[in-house]
Order: C-alpha cells, then sequence, then structure tokens
C-alpha cells in the first residue's frame, strides 16, 4: 500500500520477458540485457563476461574522468547469487578487466560492530608513513617496470583505488551509517536490505554513479512452497519500507529527479500456484519498476494476457530496460561501443528505447 500511495513517482513494467529460468542465467539476462551462454544457476562470472549496466556506467564514468572520493560502483551488501557459491556474471568487470569491478561491501550494513572491510588504516600506521611506503614502492618499481599492458594498469588502478579509499575520510565518511539520525535509520528498516538502501542514498548523494542494493541470494525470494504468506508477512514489509524510505528520502534532498531507481529481479513466478501453494520460475512475463532519474511517474507499461502468462500488449525486453536506463541517465547507447577481449566492438546496448517512460 505504502508503494501504491507513490505511484506518481514511478512507473512500472508489466511485460518484461526472456526465456532464462535459472537464477543466475536470469538474473544474467535482466541485469546485462543479453543472454548468458546456458541458461543454469551453476555459473560464475568471468573475465569474458559482458558487463552489466552496472559495471558499463561505472566505464562510463572513469572514461569521462571520475575523481570522486567514493568508488564509482557499490554492491551492498553481497553480490547477487544463488548460492554463496555460484554468483550472477556480469556483476564485476567482466571483459572490461578488473579495474570496473565494482566496490563490494561484503559486510552487512545493519550489523552491531558494522565496519567496511580494508576501509580504515591500522592505529600503527599513520598517512605519511603510508605515503612513504607507498614511494619505496613507486622507486622499486621503476627500475624494472614492464612495458606498459592491460594486466600492469589493472594493478597501478587497483592499488590507487585502494589507497584512495584508505586515506579519504570523505568515503570512510559516508560508510559510516552511525552519522544518520536513528530516525532515519528506523526510517528505512533495521534491517540489512533497509540500512543497504539508506547507505545507497549516502552513496549517490557523494558522487557514486551506481548503486546495486542486493536484497538476499535468489533463494530469498524463491518461493517454491507457502508463496502468499512468505510474501505477505516475511519479504514484502522490509523490502517495501526500504524502498518507499529511499524513494521519499532522495524526494526531500532534491535527488529524485537525477537519480534513477531501477526495481527489478531475475524473472517472475507461474501463474498458476503449485501443490504446496507456491508459484515456481517463470520469465516469459514479469514487471520491474522504475522512478525518478526523468521517468514520466503514475504509468504502467504493457499487458498481459488474461492468464497473466504472457505479454499481450506492448511487450518489453531486458535490452529495452537498458536501452531506457541509458537513455535517462544522456547515453546513446546504440552508439557507443566497448570491446570483447577478442576484440570484438559491442554496443553497449542494442534494445529499443520505452518513449513512454522518458
Amino acid at each position: 500500500p505504502e508503494v501504491a500511495k507513490r505511484m506518481d513517482k514511478l512507473s512500472i513494467v508489466r511485460t518484461l520477458h526472456h526465456t532464462h529460468g535459472g537464477h543466475n542465467s536470469g538474473m544474467h539476462w535482466s541485469i546485462v540485457g543479453k543472454p548468458y551462454r546456458i541458461d543454469s544457476t551453476l555459473i560464475n562470472p568471468g573475465r569474458t563476461d559482458i558487463p552489466s549496466f552496472g559495471t558499463l556506467i561505472n566505464w562510463l564514468a572513469q572514461r569521462d574522468g571520475y575523481s570522486g572520493n567514493v568508488p564509482p560502483y557499490v554492491i551492498t551488501p553481497f553480490p547477487h547469487c544463488d548460492s554463496t557459491k555460484y554468483l550472477t556474471p556480469g556483476q564485476f568487470g567482466g571483459c572490461l578487466g578488473s579495474r570496473f569491478d565494482p566496490f563490494v561491501l561484503n559486510a552487512d550494513p545493519n550489523a552491531k560492530d558494522f565496519q567496511v572491510p580494508g576501509m580504515k588504516l591500522d592505529e600503527a600506521i599513520t598517512q605519511q608513513r603510508l605515503h612513504d611506503r607507498q614511494s619505496l614502492l613507486q622507486s622499486l618499481d621503476a627500475p624494472g617496470r614492464l612495458t606498459s599492458s592491460e594486466i600492469t594498469t589493472d594493478i597501478d588502478v587497483q592499488r590507487a583505488k585502494a589507497l584512495g579509499l584508505i586515506s579519504s575520510d570523505t568515503a570512510s565518511e559516508v560508510f559510516d551509517l552511525s552519522r544518520e539520525p536513528n530516525s532515519v535509520r528506523d526510517r528505512y528498516g533495521r534491517h540489512s536490505w533497509g540500512q543497504s538502501h539508506l547507505l545507497a542514498r549516502r552513496l549517490v548523494e557523494a558522487g557514486s554513479r551506481f548503486v546495486t542494493t542486493v536484497n538476499g541470494p535468489s533463494i530469498t525470494w524463491d518461493t517454491h512452497k507457502d508463496n502468499f504468506n512468505q510474501m505477505k508477512n516475511r519479504l514484502v514489509p522490509p523490502m517495501e519500507k526500504a524502498y518507499v524510505a529511499l524513494l521519499d528520502d532522495l524526494s526531500e534532498r532534491g535527488l529524485l529527479d537525477e537519480t534513477l531507481v531501477i526495481w527489478m529481479g531475475d524473472f517472475g513466478r507461474t501463474p498458476i500456484i503449485n501443490k504446496d501453494g507456491g508459484r515456481d520460475h517463470w520469465p516469459q512475463c514479469y514487471s520491474m519498476v522504475l522512478a525518478g532519474g526523468g521517468i514520466r511517474g503514475g504509468q504502467v507499461i504493457g499487458e498481459s494476457d488474461k492468464t497473466g502468462a504472457y505479454p499481450f500488449v506492448r511487450p518489453v525486453t531486458p535490452a529495452d530496460i537498458h536501452a531506457t536506463v541509458f537513455a535517462a541517465l544522456g547515453y546513446d547507447a546504440q552508439h557507443i561501443h566497448f570491446h570483447m577481449t577478442d576484440g570484438r566492438p559491442m554496443p553497449v546496448c542494442d534494445g529499443r528505447v520505452i518513449h513512454e517512460l522518458i
């Protein structure tokens, strides 16, 4: 009901569809806009992966000279996965290289002793000592420096990022949620999802270009049993609380018009209820939500058939969502190319913009 009260700020796309029913390959199609080579959950990221829109926005930001004190692309609290053993391909740097990997929190921002790993110097190491060590490393490195290559460049970039984070007061302050009033933290919800959304707001406010909040492994929302009770009592309430708090907070701070909020998952659920009162995997027709960032709110795009099984009016692909996202952010995605590891040029996106939305 709280989301419904804010329909003027958001639009729902009801006819998103693809054909991969595995959690990781389904999420890959959603965040990359293109299918993975196989339909499976038992897959992991690699350095030949096509990058997601988060990775590409990171790439574009760095191409355009991003010099902020916070990472341009952050995932909180943990990367998307089906389980801790199988992570979704595409959410890391992939074929663009490790320098475009996101900064992954790998910590629960709702934990009492929450600290971002590697964000602070050891107490015995002063800033001057850190500077001296860096100078020594550079002097030792210079005489036998290898010819510049992608590998050595990536190492230099990663080292610079790490040094920037641990030596920046701004970065450590942004990740410090204790600086927020208790009333604000309560507003988002005192759980991992809520505090991740709050952290996302702080990061965007500080200059991050793309933040992904992952609301648990796929299995968290995998309601093959007791779907309706799980959704009503366990899953939707904290998600709704966090989402509406983010929209309201961004709006009150004057940030919503310049911040695009994307709410989407790997696929939908079957229109038929199974014998256990659950709903199974169904990528053939599902919904997602866009808000802010110049998106025209108050709309519902598309119409399914009478059983909610397949698109009937205005079918939309993940690639179309990507084209719309890039257009809303000011990029002509079909005319921007990156290169795969074999040198092939690849357009950032080959979908069609949903013009009703922007």
